[in-house]
């Protein structure tokens, strides 16, 4: 199996859906080994917890700088022997030496279809806000790899959700979520560690 480490810092509903996928067999060759949190006491490690999958809390704060952060989170991914590393949600900047440990390894989604509404600053509700605000008829997800330009490496998949007249920063947050995030997340997850199997023959 491709071992796999989801990196959250909140509730964990992409992270769910990834738990969902796995106990379906829909992540293919994949498993995910570790839940990596840069926050104690979030919901994300107690989804971990009831999914029996092991988990860690990296947290920023503690670590005093982005270097040593970096280093730990590298340390933990490292120590396990992690091929593929899954931010759903993680609300931290990696940095070079964690994305250059793991080129076109890393993959993140993004709440809407970039190149739209992204960048330093656009993330949770903050994305669907602009969204609206721009009266956008569409919006949507994207998978996409890490790279050093925040939300700036090459997308590997997109689906487009329409937004509603009546639509809040919420629903529509909700919407693209269900519609889109929890479908693309997995599959994305799973197309790579069927790459990686290949890789290793």
């Amino acid at each position: 199996m491709v071992k796999i480490a989801v990196l959250v810092s909140g509730g964990g509903t992409n992270l769910q859906a990834l738990i969902d996928r796995q106990q379906a067999g829909e992540l293919g060759c994949g498993e995910i080994s570790l839940v990596l949190s840069s926050r104690a006491g979030v919901y994300a490690l107690e989804r971990a917890k009831q999914a029996g999958i092991e988990s860690v809390v990296v947290s920023k704060k503690e670590c005093g700088s982005a270097a040593e952060f970096d280093r730990k989170v590298l340390e933990e991914l490292q120590s396990r022997g992690i091929e593929l590393v899954v931010l759903a949600g993680f609300l931290s900047i990696l940095g070079k030496e964690v994305i250059e440990t793991y080129p076109n390894r890393i993959i993140n989604v993004h709440p809407s279809l970039i190149p739209s509404f992204c960048g330093n600053g656009f993330y949770g509700l903050k994305v669907h806000e602009a969204a609206l605000a721009y009266g956008v008829k569409v919006t949507g997800a994207t998978v996409h790899f890490v790279n050093e330009v925040t939300d700036g490496g090459s997308i590997i998949l997109q689906k487009a959700v329409s937004v509603e007249p009546n639509d809040t920063p919420e629903t529509l947050q909700r919407r693209v979520m269900e519609q889109a995030e929890w479908e693309l997340l997995p599959k994305a997850t799973a197309m790579l560690c069927e790459k990686i199997q290949k890789e290793r023959k």
